[in-house]
C-alpha cells in the first residue's frame, strides 16, 4: 500500500525534532559527563530510562510473544550497533576532541546515509529512483562542505585526530546499519515496545560489561551536575528523541529517514554557535541551505513501494 504524503510528511518532522534534540545534546547536555568513563557513560543513559520506563511499560513485556527470530535479530542488531557501539563510538570520539572540533564528529552524519542507504536497498529491497539518490548525493556533499567548508579534512594529523575519524566511521556505519534494522523491528512492534526493549536490551548487553569491567566504581565519581545531566538526557534527548524517532520512522523508508537525520549536524552547528559562538563561514552557510534544500526535495519524492 502506498504511503500518504501527510504521512511521510509527518514522519519526516518527528525525525527532524528526534535529530534536532541529539544536536543539542551533543553540544550542551552530552559535554557535562567528559569527566566519567565513556562505557559507563552509555550504560547508565540507558539503564536509567530503562528502569524508568519499567514503572510504566511493564505491560508491553507481553509483546515479546509477537517477536519471531527475525524480530529478535533486528533488536539485538538496533541494540548493539545503535545503543551500544555506535553511542559508544560517538561520545568517545567528541570526548577525544574535548568538544571543540564538532567538525570531525560531525562526519558521522554525512557518512550515515551511505551505509544506511546500500544496507536498506540489500536488506529491505529498497528501490532507488535517481530522483532520490541525486538529492541524497546533493544533501551528502552539501554536508561535506557544510562541515569542512572548502578544506580537505585533517586526517594526517597526530593520532588523537585520526582515532576521532576512525570512531565518527564506525559511528556511521553503526546507526546505518541501526537504522535499516529498526525497520525490521517496527514491522513487529509499535514504537513504544520497540524504544523499551531496545534500552532493555542495551541494557542486559551492558550491565555484565559493567560489572565485570570495574566500571561500576564510576558511580563514586558522579556529580550533582553529572546526575542533573543523565536525568535530563535520559528524558529528553536519550529515550524521548529515540520514541519520536522511531513514532516518526513507522511513516518513511529508511533511506529517507537517514536523509533526514541530517538535521542533526545542521541543529548541532546552530547550538555551537549559540551556547559556544562558533559562526559558520560564508561557505558553510551556502552548503546548510543546499543541504536543508535537498532533504525537502528527498523527502517530497513519493514512493512506489512498500515500506
Amino acid at each position: 500500500m502506498k504511503l500518504k504524503s501527510k504521512l511521510i510528511v509527518k514522519g519526516v518532522i518527528f525525525i527532524s525534532i528526534a535529530s534536532i534534540l541529539w544536536g543539542l545534546d551533543g553540544v550542551v547536555f552530552t559535554p557535562r559527563l567528559s569527566n566519567l568513563n565513556v562505557v559507563f557513560v552509555v550504560f547508565i543513559l540507558h539503564a536509567l530510562p530503562f528502569l524508568l520506563m519499567n514503572l510504566f511499560l511493564y505491560k508491553r513485556y507481553k509483546d515479546l510473544h509477537k517477536f519471531t527470530r527475525v524480530t529478535f535479530f533486528s533488536l539485538l542488531a538496533v541494540s548493539v550497533f545503535g545503543g551500544a557501539v555506535g553511542t559508544i563510538a560517538i561520545v568517545k570520539a567528541l570526548f577525544i576532541v574535548n568538544f571543540k572540533q564538532l567538525s570531525v564528529v560531525v562526519l558521522l552524519q554525512k557518512l550515515q546515509p551511505v551505509f544506511a542507504i546500500v544496507l536498506a536497498s540489500i536488506v529491505l529491497h529498497e528501490k532507488l529512483s535517481k530522483h532520490f539518490l541525486f538529492w541524497a548525493s546533493l544533501a551528502i556533499v552539501s554536508g561535506y562542505f557544510l562541515t569542512f567548508g572548502l578544506c580537505l579534512p585533517d586526517i594526517h594529523g597526530d593520532a588523537t585526530n585520526i582515532k576521532a575519524v576512525l570512531l565518527s566511521i564506525l559511528a556511521a556505519f553503526s546507526f546505518g546499519s541501526s537504522t535499516v534494522f529498526s525497520k525490521n523491528l517496527l514491522n513487529k512492534v509499535d514504537f513504544v515496545s520497540a524504544t523499551f526493549f531496545r534500552y532493555g536490551m542495551v541494557f542486559l548487553l551492558m550491565l555484565p560489561v559493567i560489572l565485570f569491567g570495574g566500571f561500576y566504581n564510576n558511580f563514586s565519581q558522579v556529580t550533582d551536575i553529572n546526575w542533573l545531566f543523565i536525568i535530563l538526557i535520559s528524558l529528553t534527548t536519550g529515550s524521548g528523541a529515540i520514541l519520536l524517532y522511531y513514532y516518526g520512522l513507522k511513516y518513511v523508508r529508511a533511506s529517507i529517514s537517514t536523509i533526514s537525520e541530517l538535521f542533526f549536524p545542521i541543529s548541532a552547528i546552530f547550538f555551537d554557535y549559540l551556547i559556544n559562538g562558533n559562526l559558520l563561514s560564508p561557505v558553510q552557510w551556502v552548503s546548510a541551505a543546499f543541504m536543508i534544500f535537498a532533504i525537502i526535495k528527498a523527502n517530497l519524492e513519493r514512493p512506489k513501494q512498500r515500506i
